[in-house]
């Protein structure tokens, strides 16, 4: 499921990205930073905070507050900004205070949801949670991840409090009916790879050119691709039901 498209964690998410990528050490992020700067390279970018409202949105009279916001983007911005890093084009700020507060507003939507249906999330189901993603970034317990999180100034109570959010919304889109990818679904997605991979053969020597795989051989990753797809168009779709449904302010 696209969960991670829908997080009211973002700040959660992006800290954990950004924590992740120091663990195989501190000298290495030292090391580039230095590389990075003899490169002449541009120091990161600042978030532009200024003129966020009190009050971002309005969700059914519930209010989505500016400082909650903040810290979104602001987490938000800083993994992009990384990110741009890589590709010199430097950050949207409005494009992404834009999506954070879409991705904010599409989690209560959800949140909701959740609530009016009797979901619950209990302790032991956030404590399942830290733990599985304590594992899937190569941390010996819950306890290292969420100091990973507290340096980066997200407490434990406010990362229990996302996950909580999280694993009702994980609920909700579990019960959303997506379509079956069908064979064709499968072979546009082949022929679109194939024409991919084809261009970047041309973009090289002939001894670097990577061969083109047969569609069987592809085939149980394609299915994987294609079920996610339809996956997201179906969550996509509900959410957009939930908005219709919704009475809606935004103040940025």
């Amino acid at each position: 499921m696209p969960k991670k498209l829908l997080l009211s964690l973002a700040a959660a998410a992006a800290a954990l990205t950004l924590a992740a990528c120091g663990a195989d050490g501190e000298e290495d992020t030292k090391d580039e930073a230095a590389q990075s700067q003899e490169q002449g390279q541009e120091e990161m970018p600042e978030p532009d905070l200024e003129g966020i409202p009190d009050v971002v949105a309005e969700i059914d009279g519930e209010e989505i507050s500016g400082d909650e916001f903040s810290k979104n983007y602001e987490a938000q911005f800083q993994q992009l900004s990384m990110q741009s890093q890589m590709t010199g084009e430097e950050p949207d700020q409005e494009e992404i205070k834009q999506q954070a507060l879409e991705m904010m507003i599409n989690s209560e939507l959800l949140v909701n949801e959740a609530d009016e249906e009797g979901y619950t999330a209990s302790d032991e189901d956030v404590d399942e949670y830290l733990a599985t993603m304590a594992e899937e970034n190569g941390m010996d317990s819950s306890d290292d991840l969420v100091k990973q999180f507290e340096e980066q100034g997200l407490d434990e109570e406010r990362v229990r409090e996302d996950i909580r959010k999280e694993v009702l919304m994980e609920q909700v889109i579990e019960t959303v009916d997506a379509e079956e990818p069908s064979e064709e679904d499968l072979k546009e997605m082949y022929d679109m790879q194939v024409e991919q991979l084809e261009a970047m053969n041309e973009q090289m020597e002939e001894d670097q050119q990577q061969e083109v795989p047969e569609f069987d051989e592809l085939k149980p990753d394609l299915e994987e691709q294609a079920a996610q797809q339809k996956e997201n168009e179906a969550v996509a779709a509900h959410l957009e039901g939930l908005r219709e449904d919704a009475d809606i302010e935004t103040h940025i």
